[in-house]
């Protein structure tokens, strides 16, 4: 049995279930993931065929053409009283696939993020490098959003944002905002980035720091006054140091600690987990604000130090991903084995859970 439906009834079941993503892939239903777990559309399976008819129908011909010549393709769609998604075309065994992201409409505030005073705090900031790091799908994208957002509304200023592809639409608010799109706008992240220090901008966002030339440019324009927002793909604050040193060659890695160590404001380490109390998932956070006993870690490359000096960091609006765990536990917004699968101490996390447990016995 096969399917005639058009990919925008599968996008519009995905965001009217509550999903994240839409899978079109041959040989198996299309599925949307909500809350984190897969679910079947339909209850057969389309063929590579009709994969390829279902994502080739939201593509432009120059967007073909990349996809043809590239064999994989990101871009973003619109679609009237559906919503905005970002997708990722790709061939599997020479069939053309397709993931779409769902983009809500309303960019959230902070607290419904999850995230607490600490980070509201970095909105203020005026200069530096700020960090939002996690694995794929850990809500980076939508915690810079709400950041900018945030800004937006309460300060005057030029933002200049550099998106593989653009996600939320931002209004001006008392500011302006210049959104610029891989592919359509700039040819490459390093170009668009050196291109925008001449666009007399005070916030320049990029989507993700992917190479060499990209870091070291976001750090040039970090010293020289300008606030730069950006994420990594890494899953806590000292990891982040380690991948933006490593991408250097040896001989040049003691420079960039140095600028590092000077520039770098703030790493925001965020992970989405399966709420036990609700349905739908919940942020468990790291927050590394750069004081001077961290700044000299960093120079003396002792990243170990780090946790424990962000352990003591409370006063400065620091908290380790461990203690962020233990505050779900305690509630009872996560379960005991999610808090173990996700922190650095399981006897941290044993203890506070059996604090929960004798105050439950009592």
């Amino acid at each position: 049995m096969s399917s005639k439906k058009h990919i925008v009834d599968y996008l519009t079941e995905t965001r009217d279930r509550g999903g994240s993503d839409l899978h079109i892939t041959g040989g198996a239903p299309p599925a949307c993931r909500v809350n984190g777990t897969l679910e079947a559309l339909t209850e057969f399976d389309i063929t590579p065929d009709e994969a390829k008819e279902l994502v080739m129908g939201v593509l432009s011909e120059s967007q073909r053409a990349r996809l043809e010549e590239d064999l994989e393709l990101d871009f973003s769609i619109s679609i009237k009283n559906v919503g905005r998604f970002r997708a990722n075309a790709h061939y599997v065994r020479g069939s053309i696939e397709g993931a779409f992201r769902y983009i809500p409409t309303e960019i959230p505030e902070l607290s419904q993020l999850g995230h607490g005073q600490s980070v509201n705090d970095l909105c203020s900031l005026r200069q530096g490098l700020i960090l939002v790091t996690g694995v794929t799908g850990a809500g980076k994208t939508t915690t810079i959003a709400s950041m900018i957002q945030k800004i937006l509304k309460e300060r005057s200023c030029v933002a200049v944002t550099i998106e593989d592809p653009i996600e939320y639409v931002y209004d001006h608010g008392y500011g302006l905002v210049k959104q610029r799109e891989l592919g359509p706008d700039t040819h490459s992240f390093s170009n668009a980035l050196r291109s925008s220090l001449r666009q007399d901008p005070d916030i320049i966002v990029v989507s993700e720091l992917r190479d060499l030339e990209t870091i070291r440019t976001a750090i040039t324009a970090a010293e020289t006054g300008h606030l730069v927002i950006s994420t990594l793909h890494t899953i806590d604050a000292p990891k982040s140091l380690d991948r933006m040193i490593d991408v250097f060659p040896a001989d040049q890695q003691e420079m960039i600690i140095t600028q590092l160590a000077n520039c770098l404001q703030a790493v925001v380490s965020q992970r989405l987990i399966t709420r036990q109390d609700l349905p739908g998932r919940v942020m468990a956070s790291e927050i590394m604000r750069i004081n001077h006993g961290i700044r000299a870690c960093m120079i003396e490359r002792k990243f170990e130090q780090i946790v424990g000096l962000i352990q003591i960091g409370s006063q400065e609006g620091m908290h380790t991903i461990d203690e962020s765990l233990a505050h779900l536990l305690v509630n009872r917004h996560i379960s005991l084995n999610d808090a173990l699968l996700n922190c650095r101490d399981e006897e941290y996390i044993h203890q506070n859970f059996k604090a929960v447990e004798a105050s439950t016995k009592a």
